[in-house]
């Protein structure tokens, strides 16, 4: 199952550090099979507040995400960001295509009234 890394980072900076960190950031990626899907586009709120900047990348499963993570390649350039960048980052796995939202209600509404 597809698995993604979601970053808001509420403090953008074009700080060396940062323009470092993404220069390598793809390098870091490509061995575990991760891409970018957004990356520096602006982001259109509809509900809420976002403030700052969003970021996703895909994985072939969840498994990669978590190894590309903790790489001693992507630990390298982190600090990089994290020194000059506030933000949350979040793996989540992502639904197959046969994929039911109804489904999980119906299992939701089981749960809660058992």
């Amino acid at each position: 199952m597809t698995a993604y890394a979601v970053a808001h980072l509420h403090t953008p900076s074009s700080h060396d550090d940062v323009l470092t960190y993404i220069e390598l950031i793809q390098d870091t990626m490509e061995p575990y099979g991760g891409r970018f899907l957004v990356h520096g586009s602006a982001v259109e709120v509809v509900e809420g507040e976002w403030p700052g900047a969003l970021v996703m990348l895909s994985f072939p499963d969840m498994a990669s995400a978590h190894d590309w993570y903790a790489s001693p390649a992507y630990r390298r350039i982190l600090p990089l960001r994290t020194g000059h960048i506030a933000g949350n980052v979040v793996l989540a796995e992502g639904v197959g295509p046969d994929y039911d939202a109804r489904e999980t209600a119906a299992a939701l509404r089981t749960a809660r009234d058992s």
